[in-house]
């Protein structure tokens, strides 16, 4: 995948929108197939940890088919405002049929079209990775954040450890592939499986949030450190 200047090239994003799109119809499947299911548990998990007592607003960026836009709906409860934006229309149309009551936006999670100082929370689940520029993505969502509301990231990961290193990379690297060429195009799941190599490490991730100011920022590896869940605060 090409950069400059560590950023991915500008012609990337409208390429990205366009893989998604090509690929709405299987892709709650492909997750599925490919995580053995354990994303659903994953993405609670998000939602559970991202929620104080007192949080009212929500916004779960670059949301795809709304997964964990509706987990976010179901730990809040009733009278919480919550809101799943994504820059694919094929995935917001998907996301509207499964729960029409929450507000659905077409945007760039590069440019959210919220104010300052607007949401008490925001989670993002395998959506980072995608974006032109990760520190400029963590500085736009922490933009619209109150202070002290707080980031809940969930992205894949390096696993650590022998068991990962000799089984999981492996199973990664030669029969993932195989899968997802069956289940979605060739090309886009290249694209899905460049993009979390190239990714940082939950530790580089971390530090990464720091520097662009988000604070008490924690994370912890989940399923030996495949996917990472890290919460930072404005």
């Amino acid at each position: 995948m090409s950069k400059v200047n560590g950023k991915k090239t500008s012609q990337e994003p409208e390429k990205i929108r366009a893989m998604f799109g090509s690929i709405a119809g299987r892709y709650d499947v492909l997750n599925r197939v490919m995580s053995a299911r354990l994303d659903v548990g994953w993405r609670r998990r998000t939602a559970r940890q991202a929620i104080e007592p007192g949080d009212t607003k929500f916004l779960d960026v670059a949301c795809g088919t709304g997964d964990l836009t509706l987990d976010l709906a179901a730990a809040a409860g009733e009278g919480a405002q919550v809101i799943g934006l994504d820059f694919t229309p094929e995935m917001l149309r998907l996301a509207k049929d499964k729960q029409p009551s929450i507000s659905w936006v077409e945007g760039d999670g590069m440019n959210l079209p919220f104010p300052d100082d607007t949401f008490d929370v925001l989670t993002i689940g395998f959506g980072l990775r995608n974006m032109i520029s990760y520190e400029g993505g963590l500085r736009e969502m922490r933009r619209v954040l109150r202070p002290g509301g707080r980031l809940a990231v969930l992205e894949c990961s390096h696993p650590e450890g022998l068991f990962m290193r000799t089984v999981y990379m492996p199973y990664f690297k030669h029969i993932l592939p195989r899968i997802g060429a069956t289940l979605s195009r060739q090309s886009a799941y290249k694209y899905l499986q460049e993009s979390v190599l190239e990714f940082p490490d939950r530790r580089e991730l971390a530090a990464m949030m720091s520097d662009c100011g988000f604070s008490e920022v924690r994370h912890e590896p989940l399923t030996f450190g495949a996917v990472a869940l890290h919460i930072g605060r404005k």
